[in-house]
């Protein structure tokens, strides 16, 4: 394996790794913005308030989106299983 393959192997387990995180963090930060707008709204400040929402909104986020990402991530282990031997040194 020659650096320009390591260098694309990292790049995509990288970006294979956000796009598989997206959904969920992406659900979270909506929530903890609502959360956020509606303690400044009505003044109350509970650091432990935002921590509820958000546990159930991963949840939800893992049932949604949870047979995707173990059908993202299988696809992507096959695929580097397959290249396995492009990689390894001969």
């Amino acid at each position: 394996m020659d650096k320009s393959q390591a260098i694309d192997l990292i790049r995509n387990s990288l970006w294979f790794t956000i796009i598989i995180s997206a959904p969920s963090l992406m659900l979270s930060v909506m929530v903890g913005l609502f959360i956020s707008i509606l303690q400044t709204t009505t003044q109350i400040h509970e650091q432990t308030l935002t921590f509820v929402p958000k546990i159930f909104a991963l949840l939800a986020a893992a049932i949604l989106f949870g047979p995707w990402m173990i059908e993202s991530f299988t696809d992507y282990i096959w695929n580097l299983w397959s290249q396995l031997p492009d990689i390894a040194p001969h």
